[in-house]
């Protein structure tokens, strides 16, 4: 398998087991017959991705009789906090959703199976891409789990919108999204310009406009360095790209955004409220489902900084064995069944996820519509830079809960973004400093 020196960088209520969800196992032992229970759980939970999934884990329990399947699925917005206690509990999980802002922590814990020699073995390993290959293996030479699709931030525009503005097309740059976004703000009618990230993983866009404002001198193996050393909070750049990106707050986004999240930002676009969204890839589902029109949306590649250029961070999640699972070699067959050719397509273009499998690239799914943005920017590499973010550092969810309440500081007031840069300059300083002890 290929090596790759980095650990890995890459949104509805299911079906919950209760007693999973408070540590006891829903799953089991062996019963008088020889089948066995897995207890999987999702992250990135919605009902119509939930309904997919179970509708493969019936095709696998089909294949495999002696083989159940419960599919445990927290809201979103705890998922992540619920697969942690269970992991802690050393029970109830046998298969995870292993995204790349928790598979740091949790294989530092000790808490993800090493499935490296399972997929040595595996004979549909060489039809993954050559990034679905890279990014199963983490620094250490490990495999904590098989990415199911990956993620990469476009925007999401309103077509009728931006042309009854006055504009020939959506933003290139944060400067234009700027003033487009202001240009269309018209509260009175209840239309904003833009969906704003104000809670949880607020911090995630701020990074976003930062790198493209420093992407010159970015070190692309870890965005948040420069090639000198140094973080990208402390470059005199990142100081524009703050300011612009909280002028959109103040100048273009509905009062409510402070505490938007992932769901509100996604209903902002989809009613009709907002017309500008930056979002993941997965989002495109949701928007076809809405009620806009065909012709009154549309995406575009991510935002560019003053030198014409944006940082593209590779984004991935996956499905992983849980260290402890009393099953690990049926968790370890489902795993590679859903990252077969047929279901993880099926699960890609259900979720509008870029693909694990290569031929499935070559698809018109994935060359006509909403989802030519995405083309746009794999064939511009040059443009359009591919990134790394440190996602697998141990310290990556003290960052996101800290990050994320400087966000809040800046928009209530509390916080100047000088003082953010300069908060977030010494976090990461102090953290790469103690790294190398």
């Amino acid at each position: 398998m290929k090596k790759n020196r980095i650990l890995t960088t890459a949104a509805g209520f299911g079906t919950v087991a209760v007693l999973a969800l408070t540590g006891c196992s829903a799953g089991g032992g062996e019963s008088a017959d020889g089948t066995v229970t897995l207890q999987m759980v999702e992250s990135l939970t919605n009902p119509a991705r939930t309904d997919l999934l179970r509708g493969l884990l019936d095709e696998f329990e089909a294949d495999n009789p002696k083989i159940k399947v419960n599919l445990v699925s927290p809201p979103t917005e705890q998922a992540d906090a619920k697969i942690q206690q269970m992991l802690q509990s050393g029970k109830g999980v046998d298969v995870l959703e292993v995204r790349d802002i928790t598979v740091g922590p949790f294989a530092n814990n000790g808490w993800l199976h090493d499935i490296s020699g399972d997929l040595e073995k595996w004979d549909r390993w060489d039809a993954l891409t050559d990034n679905a290959q890279s990014a199963s293996v983490a620094a250490d030479g490990k495999s904590y789990f098989v990415p199911y699709g990956f993620y990469g931030l476009s925007l999401f525009y309103r077509t009728d919108l931006v042309e009854e503005a006055g504009f020939d097309g959506p933003p290139h740059s944060w400067k234009d999204l700027l003033e487009q976004a202001s240009a269309i703000q018209d509260p009175s009618n209840n239309i904003y310009g833009y969906a704003f990230r104000g809670g949880q993983n607020a911090n995630s866009n701020v990074v976003a406009a930062i790198e493209a404002y420093t992407i010159d001198g970015l070190d692309v193996d870890d965005a948040f360095l420069m090639e000198d050393g140094s973080t990208i909070f402390a470059a005199p750049e990142a100081q524009e790209a703050v300011d612009d990106y909280f002028d959109l707050f103040k100048e273009a986004s509905p009062p409510s955004a402070v505490s938007w999240g992932y769901p509100e930002m996604v209903a902002g676009f989809t009613n009709g409220t907002t017309a500008f969204l930056l979002q993941d890839p997965e989002v495109i589902a949701t928007v076809q489902d809405s009620s806009l029109t065909e012709d009154q949306w549309d995406t575009a590649p991510l935002l560019v900084g003053p030198s014409g250029k944006a940082a593209q961070p590779l984004a991935v999640a996956g499905w992983g064995v849980a260290e402890n699972s009393e099953h690990q070699d049926a968790a370890v067959k489902l795993v590679e069944f859903l990252s077969s050719a047929e279901p993880a397509t099926e699960f890609a273009q259900a979720n509008s996820l870029v693909p694990i499998i290569s031929e499935a690239a070559d698809d018109e799914f994935y060359s006509t519509g909403p989802w030519t943005s995405y083309v746009t920017m794999t064939e511009d590499p040059e443009t359009y830079v591919n990134v790394q973010q440190p996602r697998g550092v141990s310290w990556w969810t003290e960052w996101i809960q800290k990050s994320d309440q400087d966000v809040q500081n800046v928009l209530l007031g509390n916080m100047s973004t000088t003082e953010l840069l300069e908060s977030w300059d010494t976090f990461w300083t102090e953290k790469y400093a103690a790294e190398k002890g």
